[in-house]
């Protein structure tokens, strides 16, 4: 194990088997710790100790697909279904823009009501009123002329996270008509059109191995994403997968280490997962290595209704989910938090 350390901290790459053998030390507390500080020192080289703030947006919980383990998935009867107007997702940026946000992300299900101009519009709008602002995209697989689009409209990043590398595992997560090689390609798709592009992967996913980790974290560092989201996985009562249990919190730590280290510029959120199942889970996640938060900024009787997994945190507007509250959790962590784009640093 040891040597592997060393030569993952020497090189920032490994085989699939070198990370495989990686991840199964994951539970010894001196690796771990070794790993985070690494992490830590390098994000400080790249970044200093700023944590960038992403206003996130849940403007539509309307979703084609089916996937086995989302709460908004096409085929849940009990979701009480919403879309965001062009003027309310305007108004949330004014109010994140007054609050210090300089990035907001737009993120939905896939939903066809809001075709690729109408998606444009609401870009193109954001930019003209917040040219100091960049605009992230979350909104699933799309052609690349859709991409284009979305680009020339304005967008800065697209979030695409592709779940797991494996072929298997995909299959077992999502229905068919839905492919693992699609995913993919949408991601090198975003990568030719300029975006900075963020990949990730759930941890604790029902039928997941270490190995498949090891294969999510060879795929990335293949990708050179710009951003990475990586949280645990978090059961939703209404999905087949309604009773397995929640990913380790320790092991999504260890991995954001891992990430950092790998990709040393990679903007790396603690996420929202990871701050609902651990109340100092964002903290936890800054000591590990990581530099982004996400809050949210959709209309408070919305945010219930974007319900990915149970229980997610920021839907009742709790005051750790403020900006005073997420700086103070930025500052146990000895970082600040400010309000800049925040974009990836070419290396």
């Amino acid at each position: 194990m040891e040597h592997i350390i060393e030569k993952f901290l020497e090189n920032h790459k490994l085989s699939r088997a070198e990370y495989l053998a990686l991840l199964e030390g994951w539970e010894n507390q001196e690796s771990a710790r070794r790993l985070a500080q690494e992490a830590v020192k390098i994000r400080d080289h790249y970044y200093g100790r700023k944590i960038f703030t992403r206003g996130l947006i849940e403007f539509t919980n309307y979703c084609k697909n089916n996937c086995y383990y989302c709460g908004i998935r096409n085929g849940n009867r009990n979701v009480s279904r919403y879309r965001l107007t062009e003027e309310e997702i305007l108004e949330c940026c004014h109010i994140g823009h007054g609050m210090g946000h300089r990035t907001f992300v737009l993120q939905g299900g896939e939903d066809p009501w809001f075709t690729d101009e109408k998606v444009a519009v609401i870009i193109r709008r954001i930019k003209a009123e917040f040219p100091d602002c960049a605009v992230t995209l979350s909104i699933g697989e799309k052609s690349y002329e859709s991409y284009r689009l979305f680009r020339e409209a304005g967008a800065d990043r697209y979030l695409l996270r592709h779940e797991t590398a494996d072929e298997e595992l995909y299959r077992s997560l999502h229905p068919a008509g839905l492919s693992l090689e699609k995913r993919k390609q949408c991601l090198y798709d975003l990568k030719k059109l300029g975006y900075q592009v963020g990949a990730g992967f759930m941890v604790g996913a029902p039928g997941q191995t270490l190995d498949h980790l090891a294969q999510d974290l060879v795929f990335l560092q293949e990708l050179q994403p710009q951003m990475a989201g990586i949280g645990p996985f978090i059961p939703h009562h209404d999905t087949k997968y309604g009773s397995e249990k929640a990913g380790s919190i320790e092991l999504t730590l260890f991995l954001l280490s891992v990430m950092r280290i790998m990709l040393p510029a990679v903007l790396l959120p603690a996420t929202t997962a990871l701050g609902t199942l651990d109340p100092m889970g964002r903290e936890k996640g800054f000591m590990a290595g990581a530099n982004v938060v996400m809050p949210n900024l959709s209309p408070l009787e919305n945010r219930r209704l974007y319900e990915l997994y149970d229980n997610k945190i920021g839907t009742r507007g709790e005051d750790g989910e403020s900006m005073e509250g997420l700086a103070r959790r930025a500052e146990c962590a000895g970082c600040r938090l400010v309000s800049e784009r925040g974009d990836a640093v070419e290396l």
